[in-house]
């Protein structure tokens, strides 16, 4: 049998009386768009692309680096989701000021 705990408070999730959340994170390099130079026309596409093949499969690196791309996952209790939803950043709450009625 599978189990499942809650990677925010570590509460073990039976999956016959509670619901799992999972989260799913994707974070990736923003790459802008290059203005397209009008003599690019001519370029061979399929032989840029073998040349980058070729690069990475030298460098012996399948995967392409944490600082490029991640997926992340989590599973999350009912009420830890209910706080990840509140607050899915994990900022600090601002600070409330309570002035006095004068």
């Amino acid at each position: 049998m599978i189990h499942y705990s809650c990677d925010l408070c570590k509460r073990l999730i039976d999956p016959e009386e509670d619901l799992r959340y999972a989260i799913k994170i994707e974070v990736y390099a923003a790459i802008d768009p290059v203005d397209v130079d009008p003599n690019a026309d001519d370029r061979d596409h399929l032989q840029e692309m073998q040349e980058i093949l070729q690069r990475m499969e030298e460098s012996g690196s399948d995967a392409v680096g944490d600082d490029v791309y991640q997926q992340l996952r989590f599973d999350l209790c009912p009420e830890c989701r209910k706080k990840f939803l509140k607050n899915p950043l994990g900022r600090e709450p601002s600070k409330q000021f309570d002035f006095s009625k004068n």
